[in-house]
């Protein structure tokens, strides 16, 4: 009896074990990740501003149909990062990926930012530079730090109205991205 118990809580542990780990490694197994799907899109070092996605449609990002979207790549190695622009009166936030998908940085007009975006992204050895104040940068510019070189910036801005899209679309075109 007691043998028999022994064994089923070994089965048990072992099967935890591989239900885990399979698990875990699922992401780094997957073809078409975050990164590889952004990558498809012409925007290095500039915004691309996502099409609007309608019900029944192909929607490859998941994206909220009510939200405008743009995306833009940015390469840390030779130098930082810069995202910086002027946004509508509407609630907006931009968030800073890495080339793993991992969230590095998020904000929102909500935090008191106010309409202007004028955000930095450095990798470990600019951010040295810059606390050795090596490196000039404006003030009230947000200072973000990524481990990984290969970052991507997230804008979603979301009309009040449907009437205001097609500006807040140009408005989005107009950010700026690239390295500083």
């Amino acid at each position: 009896m007691v043998r028999t118990a022994l064994w089923m809580l070994a089965g048990l542990v072992l099967g935890v074990i591989l239900h885990v780990g399979i698990i875990l490694s699922l992401p780094a197994l997957a073809r078409e990740d975050i990164w590889t799907r952004v990558s498809g899109l012409e925007n290095l070092n500039r915004f691309t501003v996502l099409a609007d996605v309608s019900a029944g449609e192909e929607n490859p990002f998941e994206l909220d149909p009510e939200i405008l979207y743009a995306v833009c790549r940015i390469n840390l190695e030779e130098a930082p990062g810069a995202v910086s622009g002027r946004l509508p009166d509407a609630f907006w936030t931009v968030s800073v990926f890495d080339s793993t998908g991992r969230a590095v940085y998020g904000t929102t007009n909500r935090s008191g930012i106010g309409q202007i975006l004028q955000l930095g992204i450095f990798n470990p050895a600019q951010t040295r530079l810059l606390a050795e104040q090596q490196l000039d940068i404006t003030e009230g510019l947000l200072i973000v730090e990524s481990r990984l070189d290969d970052v991507f910036v997230v804008v979603r801005l979301a009309p009040p109205h449907p009437a205001v899209r097609a500006r807040f679309r140009s408005q989005l075109s107009g950010l700026d991205c690239g390295n500083a």
